[in-house]
């Protein structure tokens, strides 16, 4: 087979922030429209019916501009979107078109290239202020519709390449036997071991004989000639649901400690009143466990596959890929310990009181022996 071309495709970088409890979209959409930023509007899966797989609760996708990218080759143009997810993700991406700049970036070796340049210039170990300065356009103006706001201290990065023609029609059969994958999904310059490489092609996926998917713990490499865009929203909402399940587990662990504190400094000997510190404190454990448990519901159910099996099995192995299950259960291992604790110190709180009602009724005894004595 001669040698492939890219006639349309584009490079897909994604920066991910937690950036609050939840987002209220109608309000957050509302809010864009007001400001005249951009298009808004709800996200939908382009070429899978909603019985098959559909979104929990659809994103809003905000149209957010372009920003200059400097690449070693020269300065590009890349288009700026903002999704929005209501369990409190913000996911930016930038698009940049991977034919059409020049001669280079059109060949399958060009358009690894142009990727690691991207990766290079706005991936996680720049601190690429471009990032920075879109999550603080999309801050500015949905402020009031962010509920309980963050930090964004954690963040998740992928990197998509995507083609949708090339100056043949290959099939993913002919793609996997003439084109070498692993520089594009590695990102490598020196060659990988046997083992290493398989690895990284592992995640291998096609439903016809013309399209091809194949999932990295960083970067995807997709080819669908139809032109539909549901394998990369698959991919966003994993990252998403990566992301979040990490502040979670980061939140807990930074809880833990100050919950055991806390109980250690409520379990003071002989007061009468330890029961309503018990009370106080097991409130708040419920709190917490309340709504990280109502925030984890949400990020599980962001994607509902059901008759789409193709992309069921993409969203499997991103899930697997990204080791979100791990980093859920972790999670759901450390809300056990606080429901425990609550638990306890309900338990407490009841005998603290039980103990306090008896020895006021022992007290009143008393009270009752002493006046009668006086009486006589």
């Amino acid at each position: 087979m001669p040698t492939l071309t890219v006639t349309s495709g584009h490079i897909l970088a994604l920066r991910l922030y937690d950036v609050a409890y939840s987002i209220d979209l109608a309000l957050a959409e509302r809010l864009w429209a007001a400001h005249a930023f951009g298009p808004a509007a709800r996200a939908q899966l382009s070429a899978t019916s909603p019985k098959a797989v559909a979104f929990g609760v659809p994103p809003l996708a905000l149209g957010v501009g372009s920003v200059i990218l400097s690449l070693p080759g020269g300065p590009v143009q890349a288009q700026a979107t903002a999704r929005l997810f209501d369990f409190g993700v913000v996911s930016l991406s930038l698009r940049v078109e991977a034919s059409g700049h020049d001669v280079e970036a059109r060949d399958m070796e060009g358009f690894g290239r142009l990727m690691n340049d991207i990766q290079a210039t706005v991936g996680p170990e720049t601190g690429a202020r471009h990032w920075a300065l879109l999550l603080e356009q999309v801050r500015g103006v949905l402020g009031p519709a962010l509920f309980k706001p963050s930090a964004a201290a954690v963040e998740e990065d992928y990197l998509l390449g995507v083609v949708h023609a090339f100056d043949a029609r290959p099939t993913a059969r002919e793609l996997l036997k003439e084109v070498d994958f692993v520089p594009i999904l590695s990102g490598e310059r020196r060659a990988l071991s046997e083992a290493a490489r398989g690895d990284l092609l592992r995640q291998c996926f096609s439903y016809y004989e013309d399209d091809l998917a194949i999932l990295t713990w960083d970067r995807a490499f997709i080819y669908e000639p139809r032109g539909d865009s549901d394998v990369d929203d698959v991919l966003e909402v994993a990252n998403a649901q990566l992301l979040e399940m990490r502040y979670y587990d980061d939140l807990l662990d930074a809880e833990l400690p100050r919950m055991y504190k806390a109980v250690e400094s409520t379990r003071r000997p002989l007061n009468l009143f330890n029961s309503r510190r018990y009370a106080r404190l097991a409130r708040e454990l419920n709190t917490l466990v309340a709504e990280v448990t109502e925030l984890t519901e949400k990020v599980d159910n962001a994607l509902q596959v059901t008759e789409d099996v193709y992309l069921a099995r993409i969203y499997a192995a991103a899930v697997e890929t990204f080791r979100v299950r791990p980093v859920h259960a972790a999670v759901e291992r450390k809300l056990a310990i606080i429901r425990d604790t609550y638990q306890a110190l309900y338990e407490e709180a009841s005998s603290s009181r039980a103990e306090l009602m008896e020895i006021t009724v022992i007290l009143l005894i008393a009270v009752e022996v002493v006046l009668a004595f006086l009486r006589h």
